[in-house]
């Protein structure tokens, strides 16, 4: 996957565990325009796997691309409706 798309908005929810980084990516991506891409910064581990089902069971929203760092996980999430 390639991070060659245009960042919006980016929501740092680094030291927050589950669920606040999926809560708050909710909060954040009902705030954006359809188009409009959100990174988020976590440092939750757990925060791969519970973004992307959350993303893949919500409809308006597409997981463009996820990267696992050292200690700090990235996530990039289109609001498509």
């Amino acid at each position: 996957m390639s991070t060659e798309f245009e960042i919006t908005e980016t929501l740092d929810v680094k030291g927050q565990s589950c669920p606040m980084p999926v809560v708050k990516t909710k909060q954040a991506i009902d705030d954006l325009s359809e188009g409009e891409v959100l990174k988020v910064v976590a440092t939750d581990s757990g925060s791969m796997s519970d973004i992307e089902g959350w993303a893949n069971s919500t409809d308006g929203v597409e997981l463009l691309d996820q990267q696992e760092g050292e200690d700090v996980y990235k996530h990039y999430v289109e609001k498509t409706a």
